[in-house]
């Protein structure tokens, strides 16, 4: 059995070649395959491989101060999801080149899985205001699956959200937003901005919807998870919609 890891973290790197260079020659020590990007901002991976080799790589990793706080979302499969390692130094970890979007400031108000779970439930916040789920995914991502109701965007990328988002902003003026995305990077990248534009209702979810799935299942959510990978997309139990 594969263990699947895919973690974000932001952070200042000083030195973002000498960090992708650090975890290319770790990841190539325990034979893992997937996407480690680096940059000024921090670093987000999607890897796989044997959960030893997984667990060293963790450790390693967090044992970097900077680093010591990662939170992992987990999923198996019965084969590698990826042909190769790939590790590449970016000017962000997730393109989005829009001033006011940097968490490394200070992160956006958050919602947890089971808070958003009860919202959900009851079909608003614990203030009584309706709840909006704003998908921060693209187009071909939310044809797998999204929460019910929610708000999507006819993007194909992340950067086209500000456009996108614009007809919609009067009409979530009196509403808590969430914004939720696979693993909570873009949706944190979003939510920042977002702040930084005036919507003070908006809280991201917390682990996206991957952590939602590890930690309430399906309430609430339709369909399957894609990911960036040969599996395609994860069902609620984070079971591959394809193997190889």
């Amino acid at each position: 059995m594969i263990l699947n890891i895919a973690a974000y973290h932001f952070t200042p790197v000083d030195d973002p070649a000498a960090l992708a260079a650090q975890l290319r020659s770790l990841a190539e020590a325990g034979e893992l395959r997937g996407t480690v990007l680096v940059a000024p901002e921090g670093l987000n991976l999607f890897l796989a491989g044997a959960a030893s080799a997984i667990g060293q790589f963790l450790d390693t990793l967090r044992a970097d101060p900077r680093f010591a706080d990662l939170q992992v979302k987990e999923s198996h499969s019965q084969s590698l999801p990826f042909a190769r390692l790939k590790v590449k130094v970016k000017r962000e970890i997730i393109a989005f080149r829009r001033e006011g979007a940097s968490p490394l400031p200070g992160r956006a108000p958050a919602v947890s899985p089971h808070e958003l779970a009860r919202w959900i439930g009851q079909g608003h916040d614990d203030e009584g205001r309706r709840l909006v789920l704003l998908d921060t995914r693209n187009r071909e991502e939310f044809a797998h699956g999204t929460f019910a109701g929610a708000l999507t965007l006819p993007i194909d990328n992340f950067t086209d959200l500000p456009e996108a988002l614009t007809p919609h902003r009067s009409a979530l003026a009196d509403a808590v937003v969430v914004s939720f995305c696979t693993g909570g990077i873009r949706c944190e990248k979003a939510a920042v901005w977002m702040h930084a534009q005036g919507m003070d209702n908006v809280l991201q979810l917390d682990g996206g919807i991957l952590g939602y799935f590890e930690q309430v299942g399906g309430f609430g959510y339709d369909g399957h998870c894609f990911v960036f990978d040969e599996r395609i997309a994860l069902d609620p139990a984070l079971r591959p919609l394809a193997e190889s």
